[in-house]
């Protein structure tokens, strides 16, 4: 099998998707060049949800206003090369109150080791999927 398409997907799939892994990319803006972050994250009330620590660059880009974002997650199969993936455009903020940050902290194990005592919610304001699946012709469709 060497021929693909690729899909859209609308946005409910995209986030459902996302929502199905625990692993995914953040891009933000590091001295005014792009930098990217491996990170785990949740899914809460539609918006993405990942927790860090105060010395990382990603705290000080979500403080204040916060700062646009790019998330990415994806799910493709090492050996078909089939799957999906998911690009979030949105803005990051820090979690400020302490309710919710004791509830995130109990929803959410960050995979590394240290103090992860800060939350960083992403609000999707623009939502992109796609599947990469296995071509098939068009009903109706009649090969020459």
């Amino acid at each position: 099998m060497n021929e693909r398409e690729l899909r859209e997907l609308p946005r409910d799939e995209s986030l459902r998707l996302l929502a199905s892994v625990a692993m995914g990319r953040v891009v933000f803006t590091l001295q005014a060049l792009p930098a990217i972050r491996p990170v785990n994250h949740i899914l809460d009330g539609g918006d993405i949800i990942i927790r860090t620590h105060l010395g990382a660059a990603i705290t000080s880009a979500a403080d204040g206003d916060g700062t646009v974002v790019a998330y990415e997650a994806d799910a493709i199969d090492p050996d078909d090369h089939l799957g999906w993936s998911v690009i979030v455009l949105g803005t990051a903020r820090l979690v400020r109150d302490e309710a919710e940050v004791a509830r995130y902290s109990a929803m959410l194990r960050p995979w590394v080791f240290g103090n992860m005592d800060h939350v960083i919610r992403i609000h999707p304001e623009v939502v992109t999927g796609f599947r990469l699946m296995a071509f098939s012709e068009p009903i109706g469709s009649t090969e020459h």
